[in-house]
């Protein structure tokens, strides 16, 4: 009888048992309170009666808990051997577990640690030291995809268009450099999950801009990322595998159901707040009805950013296609959400994979670039 493959399920809780931590409210902003002022892991707070502000609880993190019990059944049923650890602070619990289970491969679904992004890669870094193959992206990939301004310096460099931007720190004035023009988007220039961008995220002069990168500056104590606002439709381009990665069908956000005032953005509560005119107007369609050749392009941009940023066995690159067909990369996303209700998985599904059948794929990709 062959041996099972192990597989580790490495995941974070974006609730653990230290005296206090960040949170991120159903608004997006960012929190440091104490762990017992933490409520609930409800991944529908639009039911709490506390107000935005109060309902301490990280909705994009608490997605992963979902994501790591798909996987983990999708797994078993696969025929590997699946164990299952919430990473925390604890480093050398999380190597003493991997020492003691010996798995083949981790599956990584590590985000942060004690919601730190910066500390997805330094995890990585673990697997990387004690030799052990895992999923997705290698650390450098990882850091390198979390600095927003960084990723979009490599385009440019690369000639892949990505809008016009501008990154401002607290000790600086806040003066547009030339040639960057409103409506004008601003953002954390290092979150993920859109977090820290609604609908007033999107200005039209400079009294808004300066009141929303100083709101960047207290609430999320960070530079703040300024781009030009691309109006036009939101592509997501799914892509799975290594070394002859497959982009699965693209995928497009149907704004059509917000309100006629809203900005047609993918916000944090678009993402995450489920009940809400964000989340419920802005649905994802697949596969999206491109123009032949507009959709040659998309692909061929794609795969060149997966390729470039260093993605591996699977990834999602997000983009705005203005009415003339120009094709804008927003952002370069390793290891993305692949829970069976998130945009990748639908995509999967569209090319004819089950979601079982998905994580069956980045498995064998991974073990495949470990041979």
């Amino acid at each position: 009888m062959a041996k099972r493959i192990r597989v580790a399920v490495l995941y974070n809780e974006p609730l653990t048992s230290t005296a206090s931590t960040t949170v991120v409210s159903e608004s997006g902003k960012i929190t440091r309170v104490a762990r017992n002022e933490v409520s609930g892991r409800t991944k529908s707070p639009a039911k709490s009666k506390k107000s935005p502000d109060q309902a301490q609880v990280d909705l994009s993190e608490l997605a992963v808990i979902e994501e790591m019990e798909d996987i983990k059944s999708a797994l078993n049923s696969l025929g590997y051997k699946a164990s299952i650890l919430n990473v925390d602070r604890d480093v050398f619990r999380l190597i003493d577990f991997l020492r003691d289970e010996k798995p083949d491969l981790i599956f990584n679904l590590v985000e942060c640690i004690d919601n730190e992004a910066i500390q997805e890669m330094n995890v990585a870094g673990i697997y990387e030291l004690l030799e052990i193959p895992y999923t997705g992206a290698n650390p450098l990939t990882l850091g390198i995809a979390l600095n927003k301004p960084l990723v979009k310096e490599i385009l440019t460099y690369h000639n892949i268009l990505t809008p016009k931007f501008q990154v401002f720190r607290p000790s600086e004035r806040i003066v547009l450099r030339e040639g960057i023009s409103f409506p004008l988007i601003v953002k954390p220039s290092r979150e993920d999950a859109s977090v820290g961008i609604d609908d007033d995220s999107v200005v039209y002069n400079m009294a808004d801009l300066k009141k929303k990168i100083r709101h960047i500056f207290l609430d999320y104590e960070q530079p703040a990322l300024v781009e030009e606002f691309i109006e036009g439709r939101e592509i997501n381009i799914a892509i799975l595998g290594h070394k002859k990665p497959v982009i699965l069908p693209i995928s497009e956000i149907d704004f059509s159901g917000l309100d006629k005032n809203m900005h047609k953005i993918v916000s944090y509560a678009a993402k995450w707040v489920e009940g809400t005119v964000e989340f419920n107007g802005t649905q994802g369609v697949c596969p999206a009805q491109l123009p032949a050749r507009l959709e040659a392009r998309v692909r061929e941009i794609a795969l060149q950013c997966y390729r470039l940023i260093g993605c591996r066995d699977y990834g999602r690159v997000d983009m705005r296609v203005t009415k003339q067909g120009v094709p804008y990369v927003l952002e370069v996303n390793p290891n993305p959400d692949i829970s069976d209700d998130a945009g990748f998985a639908r995509s999967a599904r569209v090319h004819g994979l089950s979601f079982k059948e998905a994580i069956g794929k980045i498995v064998e990709s991974a073990l495949e670039r470990a041979q």
